[in-house]
């Protein structure tokens, strides 16, 4: 094994490398159980799921104005933010939240890795959790292994039992939050209470119940190997810089048991005493003195595992660690470096962007239908045109809105012309246009309709359609 991670480890994720049957961590039955441990990195991670759960299950309860304050209501087509209403026009919107948030993710893995597997990930955080429920019902690692070989019985049956109800809680207290960000989840909840849940939100709320037991309960490290594509393409945003967890095969080897106290180089042994420590806490079971491997999920759980046992030898720290190919060399991290400001300056680029669309987004939105039949003469004479304007009140007030023709001369707007508008209603205003000169200067024109607030000349709504007449009378 070479002294540092290759770079065609981080690029090929062990193609050309041989596997191994099971994950090293896994029993006879080929299930991983994973060793309780504590540490600097579990404590962060902790942080941040407690974070993240609090955000997830805590925002669906909030109100504001009297309704949900986030609330994607499907059936109406309206996207509540607490003080923001967001309607399918602002679509474009999500957009560039998807891209910041691919970029951010870009960003994150050039300068750490998987850091966001391992700490923020939905299928890791649950997955952390359904484990938690497994070390409170079965013990912990030798005592479930020794659990799942032991023949049935009663105490079997019921610590089996409560792990599986704990997970189902969860799992139906998951659903009901997700589905409850698209129906609102006090009558959702009360629904749910009184089994009286029925139809579409039943068969959501079945189903996430479901996703979220099997996968975060059974599939667990499955999905972070065979189902994401995330490990599969991240290998193009790694360097020799990039910070990923690495065991240090200089300091390391060669690897062997010794007492405490032991000078390792008086018998001739590197730091790593085998112990298997950060194999045993490892979720998908890999062993990371292979090098860099697909697998891996970047949870440095294996690095809190090392510390530990580096302290009660009395070495080091750091003999599994955040490293980099570079640092490992012998040389410098390299932390500023072309690629990774490229993709921070595309991000800033794209937040900033996202900011000024939010703050210029109109409150009105105007869509014109021009009626199918082209064009028609009024009593007057003159060549009449036929729409219809869809206007769309997007504040959270009452507003008052006039409707005109930008730069309208010879056109004359016939119809109703000022209209209210409650918070959030959708009128559709039939108008005509009608040609106030004798003779066309061309068969097709383009006019511009506008719908202004009468209270904020600022706020307006644009559209533009055709005027379709004949060039010979």
């Amino acid at each position: 094994m070479s002294e540092h991670i290759p770079v065609q480890i981080i690029e090929s994720f062990e193609a050309s490398r041989p596997r191994a049957a099971k994950p090293k961590n896994a029993s006879s039955d080929n299930a991983i159980h994973t060793r309780s441990f504590s540490g600097l990195f579990r404590t962060l991670r902790l942080i941040g799921a407690g974070f993240l759960f609090l955000l997830f299950f805590g925002t669906v309860w909030l109100s504001w104005d009297g309704r949900q304050a986030v609330l994607w209501d499907l059936s109406e087509s309206k996207f509540h933010i607490f003080g923001a209403t967001f309607w399918p026009q602002d679509f474009i919107l999500l957009s560039g939240l998807l891209i910041i948030a691919a970029f951010g993710l870009f960003t994150i893995t050039v300068f750490a890795g998987r850091v966001w597997c391992g700490y923020t990930c939905p299928q890791s955080t649950w997955t952390w959790l359904f484990m938690w429920c497994e070390k409170v019902t079965e013990g912990d690692r030798n005592q479930r292994i020794k659990l799942k070989a032991a023949p049935w019985s009663l105490p079997k049956i019921a610590r089996r039992t409560a792990k599986h109800a704990l997970w189902l809680a969860i799992s139906v207290m998951t659903a009901l939050t997700f589905v409850g960000y698209f129906t609102p989840i006090r009558p959702l909840a009360t629904e749910l209470l009184t089994l009286e849940m029925a139809g579409v939100s039943l068969f959501w709320v079945l189903f996430f119940t479901g996703a979220t037991y099997i996968n975060a309960g059974w599939l667990r490290e499955a999905v972070c190997m065979h189902m994401c594509p995330y490990a599969r393409f991240q290998s193009v945003m790694f360097d020799k810089d990039t910070l990923a967890i690495s065991y240090d095969v200089a300091r390391g080897e060669s690897r062997g048991p010794r007492k405490r106290g032991t000078d390792p180089k008086q018998a001739g042994l590197g730091d790593c005493i085998d112990c298997h420590m950060c194999v045993q806490v490892c979720p998908t079971g890999i062993d990371i003195r292979d090098g860099l491997q697909m697998e891996c999920i970047g949870c440095a759980a294996c690095i809190d595992a090392c510390d530990s046992v580096m302290d009660k030898m009395g070495y080091a720290r750091g003999l599994v660690r955040y490293t980099s190919e570079h640092e490992l060399q012998g040389g410098k991290t390299h932390l500023l470096r072309p690629r990774l400001i490229g993709y921070a300056v595309v991000l800033v680029v794209m937040i900033g962007a996202l900011v000024v669309a939010l703050n210029q987004r109109s409150m009105v939105s105007l869509d014109v239908i021009k009626d199918r039949g082209l064009f028609r003469e009024n009593s007057q004479g003159q060549i009449e045109n036929i729409y219809s304007l869809k206007i769309i009140n997007k504040t959270q007030d009452t507003q008052h809105y006039r409707v005109s023709l930008k730069d309208g001369e010879g056109y004359q707007l016939q119809g109703k012309t000022e209209l209210t508008l409650a918070p959030g209603e959708i009128t559709d205003l039939p108008v005509s246009v009608a040609l106030l000169a004798d003779r066309p200067t061309s068969s097709s024109q383009t006019i511009t309709f506008v719908v202004t607030d009468t209270d904020q000349p600022s706020v307006r709504g644009v559209a533009d359609s055709r005027f379709v007449a004949p060039l010979n009378r």
